[in-house]
């Protein structure tokens, strides 16, 4: 028996608790997640998915703002764990943190390792034309995702899948497999190799990585299309006035300025760098989504998008990491 303190907070962190709580090899002692946090227009407070799962199967939840103190970290201690279990928490652990159970602590990431460390692999994976990504099971260390590795797990990326879409896939890959081979870990059964080199580091995302920059290639637009949905969600301006695109597929273009209306009769087709984009669903602001067809009507032929409204340049999804030796 396997006893595990786990931590997760979103929907990636919920099907590996929900798999771990019903194995008969793990103890779960402790559940921890992120705070409650205002949502919604109302602003109301809402549980994260992973404190919601908790609750459902009668497991002991703690919630803190931090681990940084010793009276934060006391509950963790006085969970006597063998193992902590780590999936998309969202706080970074310290030494004191890392050193408390007795097997060390284990994270399960959203990419195949070293590519794509960070905040955003499923994203970017997506974004960047990955025909596969997959969840990687490592031991922590006091780097960003820089641990040995235990075991991985590929999924492909099929050509409509989305953010949300991928992130399900690979929920379920990684309960899976941390169920088959974390009682293998503890044993000395299996044993955790170092990470080879070509690391590459993803960032956090911000609302702006969303703006449709219509003078890039049609392909690249529609994969970020699909990896920011649901969010930051990819968008555009039309007449001073924000217009969220949540579905797109590629198709021929012409010679138009891009941004431009080349069609809307039966598809709202915009000319990008190189071909266009038949906008599926899009949602004007104040508005619900509809048809792109539908919003077609309520613009001008030949009307060009994006011409205000540009939030100015943004960082690079990926940072290459540098060899030992090869920095600065």
């Amino acid at each position: 028996m396997v006893r595990i303190v786990y931590f997760g907070t979103p929907e990636f962190a919920e099907p590996a608790l929900r798999r771990l709580a019903t194995e008969p090899g793990f103890d779960v002692a402790l559940v921890v997640c992120q705070p409650d946090r205002p949502a919604g227009r109302g602003r109301k407070l809402e549980s994260p998915p992973v404190a919601v799962t908790a609750r459902e199967l009668g497991l002991p939840l703690y919630q803190p703002s931090s681990l940084r103190t010793p009276v934060s970290r006391a509950p963790l201690i006085a969970a006597a764990a063998d193992l902590f279990v780590v999936a998309a928490f969202g706080m970074i652990f310290g030494p004191k943190t890392l050193a408390i159970p007795q097997h060390g602590c284990v994270n399960l990431h959203g990419s195949l390792l070293p590519a794509y460390r960070g905040a955003s692999p499923i994203q970017t994976a997506i974004a960047m034309g990955e025909q596969a990504t997959g969840v990687t099971l490592m031991c922590m260390d006091a780097g960003l995702d820089t641990g040995d590795i235990i075991s991985t797990v590929t999924v492909p990326i099929g050509p409509n899948d989305t953010y949300a879409t991928m992130t399900g896939s690979l929920a379920k890959a990684g309960a899976e497999l941390a169920a088959r081979d974390l009682p293998q870990f503890v044993a000395g059964r299996i044993k955790p190799v170092p990470q080879p080199a070509g690391a590459t580091v993803t960032r956090k995302l911000k609302r702006e990585d969303g703006w449709i920059d219509w003078s890039r290639p049609a392909a690249d637009i529609e994969r970020e299309v699909r990896a920011f949905w649901p969010w930051p969600r990819a968008w555009t301006t039309i007449r001073e006035r924000s217009l969220q695109v949540h579905s797109a597929d590629t198709v021929e273009g012409g010679s138009a300025q891009p941004g431009t209306i080349l069609s809307r009769k039966g598809a709202l087709v915009v000319q990008c760098g190189s071909g266009a984009l038949a906008l599926t669903t899009v949602q004007p602001e104040g508005r619900g989504a509809m048809p792109g067809t539908a919003f077609a009507a309520s613009v001008d032929p030949g009307a060009i998008f994006g011409e205000m409204g540009d939030p100015g340049p943004r960082e690079p999804l990926i940072a290459q990491v540098p060899e030992p030796g090869t920095g600065d």
